[in-house]
């Protein structure tokens, strides 16, 4: 969600903080703000709205000078978006930023007003801040702990004191913080791409250990102030890997970037065309003896999931549900010890997520996370760990970290399937035979990208829209839908095809647009007869199909069709014209498609 970074070296830090913000901007904000140690002083500037404004406010009021400093951009949670409830927030002895949510600070303000505070925001964070201050007693790591200790709820801070200015302090729980290594210079960041310009080395910070950070020393302390040692890693991703590299937007550039990054998920997966995950670690043992598999995520993930479901029932024979990770966690799952529970998460941060897998590992049930981000909070708590490996997803919507998440969907099916016998050995490697011609079969569609752009012109003055499918084709239509709405700004729902006459066709008037996918030949002829329920009350249909599918030409404005495949695996075909469709529709109505309003990369909080 909210992006932090914080500098100490030799450098302007102004120069270093906004350049770090910049490259954090896809995880969604809407204000932003920095504080810098300036002649024994910290000067903060703050600014509502994007980037630019701050930047602007900077060239006005005068740049700081100075080589220590701290900076976030916000995504509003507690006080609506404005100059006042940015970060960072501050004292007469120190400045903080924070991600997260700080869920007792209503208490916590009322004990600070009573001992004479005065708040200028609504924010939960200005608490932290004053809460700070009223612990410092010129002992920032005793400050720092006794107020760790106070909260409750989720935190990433960084925090400079004017009494050390070339000192940063970090410490988190729930929240990301990683710290880059630098020569004479270091970094605190919420993610990985806002210190690549500087370093590749980092440092991840466990929860609730201290990080003093200067220009020449990290060094980490525990609660008793010990100090404990530390694994440096090193970043896979290059800078150039985070760029826009000549597209017009990274949404467009990670679109085209799916047909290398799911040949590059599955092909080291495969020892002698079977699926292995020996280099996960994740022995066989894990896929005996399953009762269920629960799939647990959210947004794009959770439609990611849902595949998996299907690929599991029908090539592993293993019963599985699919679950919403805000509703598991509240729902008094029914966990089994024999139970297998995935949790899918590009970023492996996602709030929900993370707090459904602590509850499976509580009941003793076993986890598998599937994430993009090595280090992450999932990566580090579940009992195995796949890594996608997709590389940095920089715009908003998720494109190819779902992709390659269908890829270990199918990959593990297939596994467990040859593990219990649900498919003999010759049969699965016909399956990894046709997942390796996937890549090829991606680049078909994306050569025909154009013919997706003419169709989008047709749509972008649309106000509702409606994708449908059966089987695993409504399971890929939740996707299209959610692409459509989250960076267009169209209102669009998706639909069981054969739901909509029990209630929703009622909403189809004259050329309301309705996507269909149709590529199980199984239901083709099902979901040939509910287009034509839309088109015969005035729909404008476009259907997405298989080659060599014959369709009625009166029953669709507009076709596109995609290279033929195993039934279960079409979603990754399918889908690519649904990603292309909602790109170039948001493209043509004018809209911020990395960074949509309201939105965040990475959702850090419930």
């Amino acid at each position: 969600m909210c992006g932090i970074v914080g500098y100490i070296g030799e450098q302007n830090s102004v120069d270093v903080l906004l350049d770090g913000l910049h490259k954090l901007e896809y995880r969604g904000y809407d204000s932003a703000g920095i504080a810098v140690v300036e002649n024994n002083d910290i000067k903060v500037v703050k600014a509502k709205g994007r980037l630019s404004f701050l930047e602007e406010k900077l060239e006005k009021e005068g740049r700081p000078e100075g080589f220590c400093g701290i900076a976030h951009t916000r995504w509003a949670t507690h006080g609506e978006p404005s100059d006042v409830n940015s970060h960072p927030h501050s004292s007469d002895n120190l400045s903080v930023v924070h991600n997260g949510i700080i869920e007792n600070y209503a208490e916590l303000k009322q004990k600070l007003e009573a001992k004479g505070y005065k708040f200028l925001s609504q924010t939960d964070t200005e608490v932290l801040a004053l809460l700070l201050d009223y612990y410092y007693d010129g002992d920032s790591f005793e400050a720092i702990s006794k107020a760790i200790r106070a909260v409750k709820g989720s935190y990433a801070m960084g925090v400079i004191f004017k009494d050390e200015p070339e000192t940063i302090y970090a410490v988190r729980k729930d929240s990301p913080l990683i710290i880059g290594l630098g020569d004479d210079e270091n970094l605190i960041a919420s993610d990985i791409p806002a210190i690549l310009s500087y370093t590749k080395d980092y440092i991840l910070l466990d929860e609730d250990v201290i990080a003093k950070v200067e220009k020449n020393s990290v060094k980490l302390y525990n609660s008793d102030r010990e100090e404990i040692p530390y694994e440096v890693k090193t970043a896979q991703w290059d800078i150039e890997a985070a760029q826009k590299g000549g597209y017009q937007h990274f949404m467009l550039k990670e679109i085209f970037e799916q047909p290398a990054a799911f040949g590059a998920t599955v092909m080291p997966r495969l020892d002698k065309n079977l699926p292995s995950f020996v280099s996960s670690d994740i022995p066989d043992e894990l896929f005996k003896n399953i009762n269920r598999v629960y799939f647990v995520a959210c947004g794009t993930a959770m439609h990611a999931g849902l595949i998996g479901k299907f690929a599991f029932e029908k090539l592993a024979k293993i019963s599985s549900e699919v679950d919403i990770a805000s509703e598991f966690r509240y729902d008094e799952p029914m966990l089994d010890k024999n139970d297998l529970v995935i949790i899918v998460s590009q970023s492996g941060e996602t709030a929900d997520s993370l707090a459904a897998l602590r509850l499976a590992k509580e009941k003793g049930v076993k986890t598998l996370g599937v994430v993009n981000v090595i280090g992450s909070s999932i990566a580090r708590e579940a009992d195995y760990v796949i890594h996608t490996g997709a590389g940095p997803e920089i715009a908003v919507a998720s494109t190819k970290a779902y992709t390659v998440q269908l890829a270990i969907m199918y990959l593990l099916a297939l596994r467990a399937a040859l593990v219990n016998g649900a498919l003999s050995e010759s049969k699965v490697k016909a399956y990894c035979k046709e997942l390796k011609s996937l890549p090829d079969k991606m680049l078909k569609i994306l050569d025909r990208a154009e013919e997706i752009k003419k169709i989008a012109y047709t749509l972008q003055n649309a106000e509702n829209m409606f994708f449908i499918g059966r089987g695993i084709d409504y399971s890929v239509s939740c996707e299209g839908s959610l692409k459509l709405k989250e960076i267009s700004y169209i209102h669009s729902e998706s639909y069981a095809a054969g739901e909509l006459k029990h209630g929703t066709i009622s909403l189809i008037e004259e050329n309301t647009p309705v996507v269909a996918v149709a590529t199980q030949e199984h239901l083709f002829l099902k979901t040939v007869s509910n287009i034509k329920e839309t088109v015969t009350r005035g729909a404008r249909a476009l259907v997405i199909h298989n080659e060599g599918f014959e369709l009625p030409s009166e029953l669709a404005a507009k076709t596109f069709d995609i290279p033929v495949t195993e039934n279960c695996f079409t979603p990754s075909l399918s889908v690519l014209p649904l990603q292309l469709l909602a790109y170039y529709t948001a493209v043509l109505r004018g809209c911020d498609v990395d960074k949509p309003r309201n939105l965040a990369k990475s959702v850090t909080v419930e």
